[in-house]
């Protein structure tokens, strides 16, 4: 058997739901789960459990002050729900017990979610929404119409949201299932607006950058501009700089999508329909909080296309200096080409230059061995000294004509 069965397995039973019967209050309190708070409170109520949890597990039921109380943890936060019966005649809406007040007290400042739920029954309760506080509440019938539920989603003087659920026709369990499922609405909307001032500081970098891009494109537009390498520099440190807020902030905006779906998937599961004229908790919910999570899409959405945008215009400067290499190539070739022809040009007329002056000389000194031998008594006619020296000067010339062109092929088959 696989090591992680069980575990996988177990994962169905993961996060029960607290069974109960109205009339009720229920209390339910999200933190963020930094710096140890989860493990704190979780050591506090395990001093007085009978039996503490498991190191590790993901939820736990005790009693607080004789009132069933589910930790969970989950990635971000972790949550404390208390269900305390409604004494006859109580007030509607009691302070936080003080048993649980004194266990958040030390993490207030972490505190992201706070509800106070009171559910009752419909023979019981006062038969009007508005003798419970609300003003201008969203209602709507849940679970089919086996249930009412009230809000006007204002917090009170102590931060908690209001919720009023009159039963109808839930049994225990299902009631249970569908308080949790009103919780989470909340939980996970408050998770995912987290994002929202993540969102609005992204937003406001991003109208700087769309100015640099804006800056830059218009330097690399500009056919006067040749400090390439001063406008590569200052892309790539705009790249650097997105990249690094997109590493940083993608984590909190992939959250705000995941919690989001979450918030629609369970307002989904509560089966809404109309209760009087009131508009549906569902519709109340959507309305508000999909303008906050559109936002935050469409914020890492300009992110992630503004890097690409800097990316491109990276591209496209180096794609530019590189034609520009090319063109000097070229210029260059053509200049060594041009050089080229021209010391052949003058390699020729020093060639015949050279045979020009060879054949001076030659031709004096064959003068000079004709009146030199007039000296000596040899009477050699200018015909016969012209048959004679002539076909011997011809041969001369040719033969240094050939040594210099072989010298020139040889030179220019030895580059080295």
């Amino acid at each position: 058997m696989h090591p992680h069965r069980t575990a996988l397995h177990n994962e169905l039973h993961a996060r029960p739901s607290l069974y109960f019967n109205e009339p009720a209050h229920v209390f339910h309190i999200a933190l963020l789960d930094q710096g140890g708070v989860s493990a704190a409170v979780i050591d506090a109520l395990a001093q007085g459990a009978a039996q503490p949890a498991p190191n590790g597990s993901a939820q736990g039921v005790v009693q607080l002050d004789g009132h069933p109380l589910k930790w969970e943890r989950h990635a971000e936060f972790f949550t404390l729900t208390l269900v305390q019966p409604k004494q006859t005649n109580s007030e509607f809406w009691p302070p936080l017990p003080a048993a649980l007040q004194a266990l958040i007290e030390p993490h207030r400042a972490l505190i992201i979610n706070a509800v106070q739920i009171l559910v009752e029954s419909e023979q019981h309760w006062e038969g009007h929404n508005a003798r419970y506080g609300f003003k201008d509440p969203a209602g709507s019938q849940i679970g089919g119409g086996d249930a009412v539920v009230w809000s006007d989603f204002r917090l009170c003087h102590e931060g908690r949201n209001r919720i009023l659920l009159v039963n109808r026709k839930l049994n225990a369990y299902r009631l249970g299932r569908m308080i949790r499922r009103l919780l989470e609405i909340e939980t996970y909307r408050m998770m995912a607006s987290l994002t929202l001032p993540v969102a609005q500081a992204v937003d406001r970098q991003l109208k700087e950058y769309d100015q640099q891009l804006a800056s830059l494109s218009d330097r690399n537009a500009d056919p006067a501009a040749t400090n390439a390498k001063q406008l590569l520099s200052a892309i790539a440190l705009l790249s650097a700089t997105i990249v690094r807020s997109t590493a940083i902030h993608r984590q909190r905006f992939s959250a705000a999508e995941a919690y989001a779906q979450l918030v629609f998937e369970r307002i989904t599961e509560l089966r809404e329909s109309h209760v009087g004229d009131c508009q549906r908790l569902g519709i109340f919910i959507e309305r508000r909080f999909k303008p906050t999570v559109r936002y935050c899409a469409v914020t890492d959405q300009r992110l992630a296309r503004l890097g690409q945008s800097v990316a491109n215009l990276g591209e496209l400067l180096q794609t530019r200096v590189q034609v520009e290499v090319e063109e000097q190539n070229s210029e260059i070739l053509r200049s060594l080409n041009s050089r080229a022809s021209t010391q052949i040009k003058i390699q020729k007329a020093v060639e015949g230059l050279s045979i020009i002056a060879i054949s001076y000389y030659l031709l004096s000194l064959f003068k000079l061995g004709v009146e030199g031998a007039h000296s000596l008594g040899l009477d050699l006619s200018p015909q016969l000294a012209a048959s004679l020296f002539g076909p011997l000067a011809l041969l001369l010339i040719g033969g240094i004509a050939l040594r210099i062109r072989k010298a020139k092929r040889h030179g220019s088959a030895d580059p080295g």
